[in-house]
């Protein structure tokens, strides 16, 4: 609310909008048409979802990141004329600058839901433009890290991330130098309760059957090697500068609880809802304002029990290593995301197995460490946009040739 009482009104722009988290920011949009507009929107190559989309919110800048601008034309032309729009006609834009062209637009509120590294750039377009930006793609805080604080003010970055909305929300019932610890809580993914040994013959279509989300293949092959959780941890500390040492990881199946805030006093205070992304989209949206009636709120009338257990870093040591290369800082972190992407790819190639996705990372990661001055100094270099990306592109090549070693 303003100081007045009347509603506050956003315009938004959202990369990544034929994803899971735009599509359900759309839907958040449409159930508040009083509170936000849409001014742009950026997607990847579902050129048909994106000019629905556009036609249904009459957005005036409309990107993609692949096809050609006469494709998506024509495809938005369509459905326009379909809703009788014979006058609509947005600014269209293709190419790899698209996301950071809708990033910079000038919106109220920027919803960054790309999935992995590329979202970096438009993530430094819609801090530099002033915009809050509701942060879903973790992986650019991850690689950016001390690049995304700095050009970010006090409070411009909302996170989206369940985990992280819910320390934040937690975060309202006290002040930052009473905290103790943050507790991350994890699904313990598919595979829950499985050995190392156990998960040797992991199939890819067993690892996307994520008990509690639908999500792409990367997040959700992720939340499977628990490398999702090792991101979150080092998103957490970065969000929040608490220390490594103070930030815990606690399976909870349910998930109902999104993560926990531990008090000096001994008080923890929990965030808790379905195990759905609704209400931190609308968070990010509309923060720190609440919208009314996103998400279904706990049935308390019913018996149900809800579990937690320690996490298993001998079965799942991707947090573990997340951990080790969050210390080191610097471009190990986009080392450590690099190098997963590229050994998810090939894992769903067929290439290597389920325990050689984050067997390659740990290779990778203890290569960099090894890199000096001389063999390999400029992949360590995280003071500019262009290192970082120089090292995540080092860290690819290097997965590459760690994958075809072992498949050789």
């Amino acid at each position: 609310m303003t100081d007045n009482g009347q509603v506050t009104h956003r315009t938004v722009s959202i990369l990544g909008s034929t994803g899971s988290i735009g599509t359900q920011g759309l839907d958040v949009i449409a159930r508040n048409p009083d509170r936000f507009t849409v001014v742009a929107l950026a997607a990847g190559a579902n050129l048909d979802l994106l000019a629905r989309q556009a036609v249904a919110f009459r957005v005036p800048l409309v990107g993609a990141a692949a096809g050609t601008v006469d494709d998506l034309r024509a495809a938005i032309g369509a459905y326009a004329a379909e809703a009788g729009l014979t006058a609509y006609a947005p600014e269209v834009v293709v190419g790899d600058e698209a996301a950071v062209t809708a990033a910079a637009v000038g919106a109220d509120v920027v919803l960054n839901g790309i999935t992995g590294a590329i979202g970096l750039r438009p993530t430094l377009a819609a801090l530099a433009s002033g915009a809050t930006l509701a942060l879903a793609n973790k992986e650019s805080l991850i690689i950016g890290g001390d690049l995304v604080k700095a050009a970010a003010r006090p409070d411009q970055i909302v996170p989206v991330d369940s985990e992280h909305s819910a320390i934040a929300q937690s975060l309202r019932g006290g002040r930052r130098e009473e905290v103790r610890r943050l507790v991350v809580t994890a699904s313990g993914g598919p595979f829950r309760g499985r050995s190392r040994d156990q998960l040797r013959e992991v199939t890819p279509a067993e690892a996307l059957a994520h008990p509690n989300y639908a999500m792409g293949t990367v997040i959700t092959t992720n939340s499977a090697t628990l490398v999702n959780k090792g991101l979150e941890v080092i998103e957490a500390h970065l969000l929040f500068d608490i220390p490594f040492a103070a930030i815990d990881v606690v399976v909870h199946p349910q998930q109902w609880i999104h993560s926990m805030v531990e008090f000096v006093d001994g008080s923890t205070i929990a965030q808790m809802g379905p195990p759905r992304m609704l209400v931190p989209i609308a968070l990010g949206l509309s923060w720190p304002e609440r919208l009314a009636d996103i998400d279904v709120p706990c049935d308390w009338t019913r018996v149900q029990s809800w579990d937690f257990e320690p996490l298993d870093d001998e079965a799942f040591p991707a947090v573990r290593l997340a951990r080790q290369v969050g210390e080191s800082g610097g471009t190990a972190p986009a080392v450590y995301n690099a190098a997963n992407e590229v050994a998810v790819e090939a894992f769903h190639a067929g290439r290597i197995g389920f325990l050689d996705i984050v067997d390659t990372v740990a290779r990778v990661v203890e290569a960099h460490a090894a890199t000096t001055d001389a063999d390999g100094g400029s992949v360590r270099d995280a003071s500019s946009v262009e290192g970082v990306l120089r090292a995540d592109e080092w860290a690819r090549a290097q997965a590459r040739t760690v994958i075809g070693k072992a498949v050789g």
